[in-house]
């Protein structure tokens, strides 16, 4: 009898590890006797069931860098501003006029000259009159109006020199101190620019970046200029001799010029930004 109680049990050993991978559940551990001859031992009661697989979830998709936000915000778009104005044409008619009256002195031409330089004149006080009116006022108007005073002075500079009406030495302050500006216009026009930086919209003055703010020894000296070379203009014209008074004036220019010019060096409010660059990230 026990070796057949020893075969079944063996039996089943066989039949437990021939079934697929199944999951043991143990009830609670309470031993009881076996009430068998020569049979008396405990042991535990165990059940067999399988258990169902873990359902498969997705993996969680993670969203790509490169696709942006549909709830982003956009980039702003380019500032762009009205240029075709009264005041800034005539600005640009005052540049234009600039070849004719060099050709004028150079020819000796001298009502022509005065002519022109008087027209220059009134239309430098015209178009800021107007502009401040009417509203009118554009960030190419303030580059405008000073190219169009240091074209004209350098045009009446360079004339009046080879005329022998002026002081070379004079000359070369007044065209330096222009030429130095001129420079550094470029280079603020560059670094203020908003992206992209290309050639097109480097000279699209409709895209504004920079304002110059000149200066008040900056307007003195502007003014002494044209006094200076204005009465320079009309004094062939004149019977009477104006050296000496010419020659004060012309130490005055030469000073408040190079003032001028430093001070726009070492003054950070001379230029503002108008257009908000982007942040490096």
């Amino acid at each position: 009898m026990l070796a057949g109680r020893h075969i079944s049990i063996t039996q089943k050993a066989v039949a437990l590890l021939s079934l697929p991978p199944l999951a043991l559940v143990r009830r609670p551990y309470w031993p009881r006797a076996v009430r068998q001859p020569g049979l008396a031992h405990l042991h535990t009661s165990h059940t067999l069931r399988y258990l169902p697989p873990p359902p498969k979830t997705p993996p969680e998709e993670k969203p790509s860098s490169d696709v942006s936000s549909p709830t982003s915000p956009a980039d702003p778009p380019t500032q762009h501003e009205n240029i075709y104005t009264l005041p800034n044409l005539l600005t640009t008619s005052r540049i234009l006029a600039c070849p004719v009256l060099g050709y004028a002195i150079l020819q000796g031409s001298w009502p022509l000259a005065t002519g022109l330089l008087l027209y220059a004149s009134v239309t430098d006080w015209l178009d800021g009159w107007i502009a401040r009116k009417w509203e009118m006022k554009s960030v190419l108007g303030t580059i405008l109006d000073p190219a169009a005073d240091k074209a004209l002075m350098t045009t009446l500079t360079v004339t009046l020199a080879m005329k022998g009406l002026l002081p070379v030495p004079l000359a070369v302050i007044i065209i330096g101190r222009d030429v130095f500006l001129g420079i550094s216009a470029f280079w603020w026009r560059y670094t203020s620019l908003p992206p992209p930086k290309i050639f097109t919209r480097y000279w699209d003055f409709s895209i504004p970046s920079a304002e110059v703010q000149p200066t008040e020894i900056s307007k003195m000296n502007t003014a002494l200029q044209l006094l200076l070379m204005g009465v320079t203009t009309i004094s062939p014209l004149i019977s009477y001799d104006l050296s000496a008074p010419l020659r004060v004036l012309q130490w005055i220019v030469a000073g408040t010029t190079i003032w001028s010019g430093l001070g726009y060096l070492f003054n950070n409010q001379s230029v503002r930004l108008v257009a908000k660059l982007p942040k490096k990230p």
